[in-house]
């Protein structure tokens, strides 16, 4: 939570294993030179997909710690890189049916399997190590000139020729040279285990498991920028506290151990913001509002006044401008909310002023830099767009919190009760044509055989008239609003999907 409002989702449930972070041996099932990628056998139910950019080694500068507990492997060689950028052809780099070690850098979402790099990297608290780079980074949060340089020195002394990079993490801001070493020390003496593991195993094998939510969460976010740490379960409490001790003290007196009778997400209003993150419209304080809808290649936002004039009518410009301030401090935050990645285009209200663009983008872009995910967002376009950027590492909070409406297909809309009465007078017909039928029942939603009542009331006349077979209709609450059933015979047998489309009969 940031200003006393949710601001980050994570779960972890038995039922939906996490494998980012985790490193597999696995066996090189197919090598595609046409995309320059391969697809590894790792033992899941889909095929891993390694990109030729995610198999060479060494960037040459600095990198943001990520939602992977700080690994720089959360995206393609390709965005680390430039798109210019040499890569030796997979084809020279690996072969179908090797032995490789991999290691997973995004979940399956949807169709795909998980992304892999073999480049691997071990996150700890203050540091990532990269047994496969020689590269010293330091995170960009850290931004004092000074500050950089000294960690950078520190990195390059602990670090024995020969045995891997490493990236210092925003949390070791101001550390020492002892805490950075025995971290070092540690990952390196892990790394060799991993090692030895793999030697000995048989691909497909899961090697090392990355920590799971609870433990990443303390490693990579308890800080002493953190306020609190509440906890509402006393085992959990307790682990989380021997941790602390461990790595540092300091922060014991900000673990707390919530014991109210309320529980622990409706005291800080959290079940509230959960809902929200489902919504559509999100109201912004100005009176505003901004609107969330997800397509299959981005997600668009858009921005409106609604009922806002600000003081009066004679500002427009004043009006929008401070709806748009608005709606880029909520736009951030619902990304991080919703954990939001891919392509995302906002379309802000237009403005006149390129002096107020300008500080809408610099606002957004400020906001944008609490996000521990990578974003990039790009100036506004001709259309007055902004379009950008967020780093995907696994399915949004939507796709894992809910599934496809079956009612509607996903659509979000069911067809009203006239579309629905035409559909079914276009079934009755075909089922007419085809000449198999004498009686027909059918039953349709409450709310439509209300809409024939009251609206159509001649409409089963007219049918019987013309087609000159029995038909009779009836309500049936348990069908969905924009559906129909149709009964043939005195053994009402649903001969619905025969006359649906075209085709029947």
């Amino acid at each position: 939570m940031e200003d006393d409002r949710l601001v980050e989702l994570m779960l972890d449930r038995p039922d939906q294993g996490r494998i980012v972070g985790d490193i597999f041996l696995g066996t090189v099932e197919s090598v595609l030179p046409g995309i320059q990628a391969a697809f590894v056998d790792i033992g899941t139910e889909k095929a891993g997909f390694l990109h030729a950019s995610d198999v060479v080694s060494d960037e040459e500068d600095d990198e943001e710690e990520d939602q992977n507990g700080g690994s720089p492997r959360g995206r393609s060689g390709n965005e680390r890189r430039g798109r210019s950028a040499k890569v030796p052809p997979i084809q020279d780099q690996i072969t179908r049916g090797q032995r490789i070690l991999v290691q997973v850098t995004k979940e399956s979402i949807g169709t795909k399997g998980p992304r892999l790099s073999a480049q691997v990297s071990l996150p700890g608290r203050f540091l990532v190590y990269m047994p496969f780079s020689s590269h010293v980074g330091i995170s960009r949060k850290i931004d004092q000139r000074d500050e950089r340089a000294r960690l950078r020195k520190l990195g390059k002394e602990i670090r024995p020729e020969g045995t891997g990079g490493l990236i210092i993490r925003t949390v070791s801001e101001e550390s020492s040279k002892e805490k950075l070493e025995d971290e070092f020390k540690r990952l390196h003496a892990l790394w060799s285990k991993i090692q030895r593991r793999a030697d000995s195993s048989k691909p497909p094998a899961l090697v090392h498991e990355e920590a799971k939510l609870i433990s990443g969460v303390i490693r990579d976010l308890f800080s002493d920028k953190l306020d609190r740490l509440v906890v509402d379960d006393k085992q959990i409490y307790n682990e989380i506290v021997q941790y602390v001790k461990n790595v540092d003290p300091d922060l014991m007196g900000r673990v707390e151990l919530y014991q109210g009778s309320v529980p622990l997400f409706d005291c800080y209003e959290i079940e509230d913001a959960i809902g929200e993150a489902f919504q559509k419209k999100v109201m912004l304080p100005s009176g505003g509002h901004i609107v969330v809808e997800s397509t299959e290649a981005l997600v668009s936002i858009d921005v409106n006044t609604g009922k806002f004039t600000g003081k009066g009518k004679k500002d427009p410009e004043e009006t929008i401008l401070r709806t748009n301030l608005d709606a880029a401090r909520e736009i951030t935050r619902q990304l991080r909310l919703r954990d939001i990645g891919g392509i995302i285009v906002v379309d802000f209200i237009d403005m006149d002023s390129q002096e107020n663009r300008d500080r809408v983008l610099q606002e957004f872009r400020t906001q944008l830099g609490r996000d521990r995910a990578r974003t990039k967002a790009f100036a506004v376009s001709e259309l007055g767009l902004i379009e950008m950027t967020r780093q995907r590492v696994r399915p949004s909070l939507s796709h894992t919190l809910s599934h496809q409406c079956e009612h509607c297909g996903g659509a979000g809309r069911v067809f009203t009760a006239p579309t629905v009465v035409r559909r079914l007078e276009r079934s009755l017909k075909r089922a007419v044509a085809a000449g198999k039928e004498r009686s027909l029942l059918v039953l349709v939603h409450p709310e439509v055989a209300l809409h024939v009542m009251e609206e159509e009331p001649n409409f089963l006349n007219r049918l019987r008239n013309r087609m000159r077979i029995q038909l009779d209709l009836r309500d049936d609450p348990l069908l969905r609003e924009d559906e129909f059933r149709i009964l043939s015979g005195p053994a009402e047998t649903d001969v619905t999907e025969k006359y649906l489309t075209h085709s029947a009969g």
